[in-house]
């Protein structure tokens, strides 16, 4: 049995994930899963958003020892969550088994508008001050997924941001310190494993090369799947990261 932490990113909580949860245990059933959130968000909506990665990583550190978790973790992060996964296993080696990160970027290795692509800087700030969850989460979908707008998840969306609302400050706290982290110059002692989707919209999919290229670590790039890679195909990033840990070269490469 492995334990498997799953970390979202920006300004989402664990229900986000969706069906992956379920679409990664077929390909790895003796995976346990525990899908975090942060400081801010879901469980902890009624916290203050922490301003750093650093910081982050600390809270998931203690409550997974409130609950008796132990180590070592795999970690599987999405955008913010992969920095906090990266970071993680950068501080704490012994702690994380493996780690893989979906279509993260990172200072210094990928420009200010790789990270972000300046055409959505207007969308993001609608989003920011958009009063109606559903028109607020319509607006995420469609800058995060590169499919067809899926009424009836929008609608889940929409309630799960009534039921556990993430406050326009909180937001911004966390995008403060998703630009705040500096990436180590060295990558983690635990393996690493790098996923992209070459239809994000969001975040030019240069920012998981650059990250492959200066780490050297294995990259697999989505012919067309979104920012949202776990909800745009979860399957092949489920099917991925199992080729990936048996050691097949195939659906690998390195830059």
């Amino acid at each position: 049995m492995s334990t498997w932490l799953f970390l979202r990113g920006w300004a989402r909580e664990a229900r986000h994930w969706g069906d992956f949860p379920a679409q990664f245990r077929a390909g790895m059933p003796d995976a346990e899963i525990i899908e975090l959130d942060p400081p801010g968000g879901g469980r902890f909506y009624a916290q203050r958003s922490l301003l750093t990665v650093e910081s982050m990583v600390e809270h998931a550190r203690e409550w997974l020892r409130a609950r008796s978790t132990p180590a070592p973790y795999h970690l599987l992060g999405l955008s913010l969550g992969g920095m906090v996964s990266l970071d993680w296993a950068s501080r704490y080696p012994r702690e994380i088994a493996a780690c893989v990160v979906l279509n993260t970027s990172l200072r210094p290795f990928s420009a200010f508008y790789e990270r972000i692509r300046p055409r959505n800087y207007a969308t993001l700030l609608r989003v920011l001050f958009e009063r109606d969850a559903r028109a607020r989460e319509t607006a995420i979908y469609r800058l995060t997924s590169s499919g067809e707008l899926k009424a009836d998840l929008v609608a889940a969306w929409a309630r799960y941001a009534e039921e556990q609302p993430m406050s326009r400050g909180n937001a911004l706290r966390q995008l403060v310190a998703a630009a705040r982290y500096r990436a180590p110059p060295e990558p983690p002692k635990a393996p690493v494993l790098v996923l992209a989707g070459g239809g994000d919209h969001l975040v030019d999919p240069r920012c998981s090369e650059n990250l492959a290229r200066r780490w050297n670590v294995p990259i697999a790039v989505h012919p067309s799947a979104g920012h949202d890679l776990a909800l745009d195909d979860g399957p092949w990033v489920a099917a991925q990261v199992k080729r990936w840990l048996q050691g097949a070269d195939d659906g690998e490469r390195r830059l």
